[in-house]
């Protein structure tokens, strides 16, 4: 049987470009709407008064169009006023779905998270259900939170890719009570592997669980290995169900060791570690890593979604501190 492959290929290519130019073609049409609306609403002949009249115009004359209610006409009116000043995102615009914009437009507050789940959904590709995830779950919070305690070996890393790594991974998917053992912990990982990749990052490839590596005569054994395709490294994950402990640095530092002389391919980055906690004092953290020259880090894991709100008070008080030390 012949292998009509490419064929396929061309096929399917064909369908997404379509598809990605009937969503520009949308949003333009929702942005251009909305500036109508906000033009007219700000003149003394039309006001407020417009979005209604417009929308009984078109339920009346055009009952075949949908989406042009007035509930849909305020939308596209928020959506052109929240933008049309951002250089930033108004080029942007377009390369994300109207469900996304809608949800962004709702669920976020300030404009700096509204440009960040943007260019996320750009980035990440996250459908409806994947952003409405990350969002419950103060994805935008915890990043910014992270870029405050990136160690400085994985500085370099961060700078290439943004910031890749979390201090704080949020794992309430996995559906498993507060008390767990490591080997409950990675295999409901590798059975909510689709997951746990949408919390980690879709540039995260898994190599294999319990990955081998043998120094000497003894055979050693990681957890969680991947491969990053943006940084070109393989990353080691270490799940540990208590809370950090300086020895635990030591056993990941020999496994990058290991990565690094007999797995890694010459055109590869140095390997990196994750050391994946309960629980974290930062104080302990810090003292560990000061002397740690290899791109490793520690992060600690919830099986429950976290307080936005105690999120967004810990993200405050680090930009009074920033401000306060600039002054």
């Amino acid at each position: 049987m012949k292998n009509f492959g490419e064929i396929v290929q061309l096929i399917e290519d064909a369908r997404n470009n379509a598809l990605k130019k009937v969503n520009q073609e949308l949003i333009t049409l929702y942005w251009k709407v909305g500036q109508y609306i906000s033009q007219k609403s700000a003149s003394a002949e039309w006001g407020e008064a417009i979005v209604d009249q417009l929308a009984e115009f078109i339920r009346s004359n055009y009952p075949q169009i949908k989406g042009f209610n007035r509930r849909g006409l305020y939308r596209m009116k928020q959506f052109y006023e929240t933008y049309r000043d951002n250089e930033f995102v108004s080029p942007l615009v377009t390369q994300i779905s109207w469900s996304n914009h809608l949800i962004i437009l709702s669920k976020t507050k300030s404009i700096e998270e509204k440009e960040f789940y943007i260019d996320l959904c750009i980035k990440e590709r996250y459908s409806k259900r994947e952003l409405e995830r990350q969002i419950s779950s103060a994805y935008f919070e915890r990043y910014m939170l992270s870029a405050q305690k990136i160690s400085p070996a994985l500085q370099e890393f961060n700078q290439k890719t943004g910031n890749t790594f979390l201090d704080t991974y949020v794992l309430e998917f996995l559906n498993l009570p507060e008390t767990v053992s490591e080997n409950d912990l990675r295999k409901a990982i590798i059975r909510n592997l689709k997951n746990f990749i949408l919390e980690i990052g879709k540039d995260f490839t898994l190599v294999g669980e319990e990955y081998r590596v043998q120094v000497g005569n003894q055979d050693f054994y990681i957890d969680l290995l991947f491969y990053h395709r943006g940084l070109s490294c393989l990353v080691a994950f270490e799940l540990k169900i208590n809370a950090f402990a300086p020895e635990y640095l030591g056993k990941m530092n020999f496994y990058l060791e290991a990565l690094d002389r007999d797995v890694k391919k010459a055109n590869e980055n140095p390997s990196v570690g994750v050391i994946l906690c309960a629980n974290k004092e930062d104080e302990v953290v810090e003292y560990a890593m000061s002397r740690n020259l290899s791109p490793a880090m520690v992060a600690e894991y919830t099986l429950k979604l976290i307080d936005k709100k105690l999120l967004c008070q810990k993200l405050h008080e680090f930009h009074e501190i920033a401000d306060m030390e600039e002054d």
